[in-house]
């Protein structure tokens, strides 16, 4: 790690005195006003920070104007800088653009929401030998699968609050308003975002226009599979139902600092390691450290690429959830669970948490191509680490490779397929067991902010124990999910 950090500090310096370039310089599409497009384009009098590799196509294509009639015109106001919008306009927006298209003009406080919902329609079976529990004298087969129908699911929301307090320097703060691990309204995360100096010194309005500096608890940027996929009432950017099946996504507290330039970006960071802000326990507990870099430029107007490598590490921790940190849950609701299931109790049924909780070393490389409609992406991931008590590592690994083709004007329609694997060892020296998982499906956008989809999937448990509840499991069926964000 050390190495490592100190090759990520030289190429930091390098970069900051690299030219600017023409997608973060002076010019009709991100100077520092509201972008301005001609009156023939459908659209609202808005302007929203775009990725460095945009161009005035993709404004045109997230932008709209008052008066028009157009697909985008029922889009909301756009009012913070440097701002990912959370409907249709987010989706393969990755970081938080660096870009000041929108003028700052004062003091701004922006509300949003989301809200899904699914109707499953799933079976499930295994092959699991008995195994025989006895409760207050009541005998139990704790490997027999409760019994699931087609229906409803219980409805998760999210609210958003943005505050624009400075030029460049905004706070955000996510709410699960209703989850299926927690019904009770709780703070997902809440952090500051700094992409200008507060100070207006010549030095550092120079090094601002590269950095960007994000410190609170936030969701934490390892790869670049937490931008694409549901987060609790927000599924809008998922292009199907579930995540995948080793979910990497969790909020720590700490900071992160990236730095932008032409094309490239690098970002470290450094968290308390755990989901929570905790003091007890200190020779438990070491800080975690993260690391990002990438590429992301488009060429032309048609072809865009973007790859990236993360890297995440801790030595020691009470309970580590890069695996296990998403506590609204599973969209697939009491799959391969038994008679004792609970929505909230069994909240990751379909996922595997490989457990290791007590030090972890991960990495992941994310190749992304996007050619007109079409998109590709992929996930090639490994981790290693191990659980309280365990003197030697476990490997886990996971390949997901995912298709989406947008069609149709303002590519309102599209289709979609993934197939994701993931294999690794339970227990130390137990012989490793793999999860298969298909889906197939697509969805439709009737508005900017409301999106219904249909996911068919397939997933299949191998090589797991005979005394395991997955022994020989498998579920599939369909997911129709709904959704409204803004």
């Amino acid at each position: 790690m050390k190495a490592t950090f100190t090759v990520l500090t030289a190429t930091f310096a390098m970069l900051a005195v690299a030219p600017r370039s023409s997608a973060q310089g002076t010019n009709n599409m991100n100077a520092g006003v509201a972008v301005r497009v001609p009156s023939t384009i459908d659209s609202l009098p808005i302007a929203i920070a775009l990725p460095e590799s945009a161009t005035l196509d993709t404004v045109k294509k997230i932008t709209a104007r008052k008066g028009k009639t157009g697909f985008l015109s029922t889009a909301p106001n756009v009012e913070m800088q440097n701002y990912r919008p959370e409907d249709k306009r987010g989706i393969n927006v990755f970081e938080a653009p660096k870009d000041e298209s929108l003028a700052y003009d004062g003091f701004k406080l922006q509300w949003g929401a989301a809200f899904t919902q699914q109707f499953q329609g799933l079976d499930h079976s295994n092959t699991a030998a008995p195994r025989l529990v006895t409760t207050n004298g009541v005998t139990t087969d704790a490997n027999q699968l409760i019994r699931i129908g087609h229906g409803p699911n219980n409805a998760t929301a999210n609210l958003y609050l943005n505050g624009q307090l400075a030029r460049g320097i905004r706070v955000a703060m996510t709410t699960y308003s209703s989850a299926r691990h927690h019904n009770e309204t709780w703070v997902k995360d809440g952090y500051l975002l700094v992409d200008a100096s507060p100070i207006d010194w010549k030095p550092l309005n120079d090094i601002m226009k590269y950095v960007t500096i994000r410190a609170g608890h936030f969701e934490i940027n390892y790869g670049d599979a937490h931008f694409r996929r549901s987060d609790n009432g927000n599924s809008i950017r998922n292009a199907l139902v579930g995540n995948y099946i080793m979910d990497a996504f969790t909020t720590e507290v700490g900071g992160e600092v990236y730095v932008r330039a032409n094309g490239f970006m690098l970002m470290g960071g450094v968290t308390g390691g755990e989901s929570r802000g905790m003091i007890t326990s200190p020779d438990k507990r070491a800080p975690s450290y993260l690391m990002k870099g990438g590429f992301d430029r488009k060429f032309g107007q048609d072809l865009r690429f973007r790859l990236t490598a993360s890297e995440y590490a801790t030595s020691s921790s009470v309970s580590n959830t890069l695996f296990s940190g998403d506590r609204a849950g599973s969209r697939y609701y009491d799959v391969l669970e038994n008679g004792s299931s609970t929505e909230s109790a069994q909240a990751w049924s379909g996922a595997m948490q490989p457990g290791l909780k007590n030090s972890i070393h991960s990495w992941v490389v994310n190749p992304f191509l996007q050619f007109k409609g079409l998109e590709l992406f992929g996930n090639i991931e490994r981790a290693k680490g191990r659980a309280a008590g365990e003197t030697d590592n476990r490997t886990w690994k996971q390949n997901v490779g995912e298709v989406v083709y947008r069609f149709l004007p303002d590519q309102r329609v599209y289709v979609a397929a993934r197939y994701n694997t993931v294999n690794g060892q339970l227990t130390v020296g137990a012989p490793d067991v793999t999860v298969k998982r298909s889906q197939v499906g697509g969805g439709w956008f009737l508005t900017p902010n409301i999106l219904t989809k249909l996911e068919f999937v397939n997933q299949k448990y191998l090589d797991f124990p005979t005394t395991d509840i997955r022994n020989g499991g498998k579920f599939k069926g369909f997911m129709v999910e709904g959704v409204v964000a803004f």
